[in-house]
């Protein structure tokens, strides 16, 4: 059964499972062959894929492009989301070069999502507009 988190539940458990992701990276080879089971269970995945659903189902459908910024909890969010996809990339160069663990860079990639729709979901329920990019390429 999958428990319905608060936001700050499924943060906090965030926080320690990104703490288990940088050991597992930071861990040499022959550490990580010990590992019997992935740092980043699938049930993980889940509770952030499940939180993005629910906001998403709370905020009006997206149609264009938002520019980062809101009110101040959303751009937050906003700077989060930035810091994961650097980390993905980064995970990305490392498994060139060593083995990661599938299931820790969907993690981080669900994680950046996660943050985008947190900060959409933020501005939604302080009343905040989104800012939409005006592209001039149309």
């Amino acid at each position: 059964m999958l428990v319905e988190f608060t936001t700050l539940d499924l943060l906090a458990e965030m926080q320690n499972v990104l703490f288990n992701v940088g050991c597992n990276l930071a861990m040499g080879e022959s550490f990580k062959k010990e590992l019997k089971e992935s740092v980043v269970a699938d049930v993980l995945i889940e509770h952030v894929e499940k939180s993005i659903d629910r906001m998403q189902d709370a905020i009006p459908q997206l149609k264009s492009f938002v520019i980062p910024g809101g009110s101040r909890s959303a751009s937050v969010a906003h700077v989060c989301r930035t810091v994961c996809r650097r980390a993905e990339r980064l995970i990305i160069a490392l498994s060139e070069n060593a083995e990661v663990d599938s299931n820790l860079m969907a993690y981080v990639n669900r994680l950046s999502d996660y943050f985008f729709v947190l900060s959409r979901y933020l501005n939604n329920i302080e009343k905040v507009d989104e800012k939409i990019w005006q592209n001039p390429c149309k």
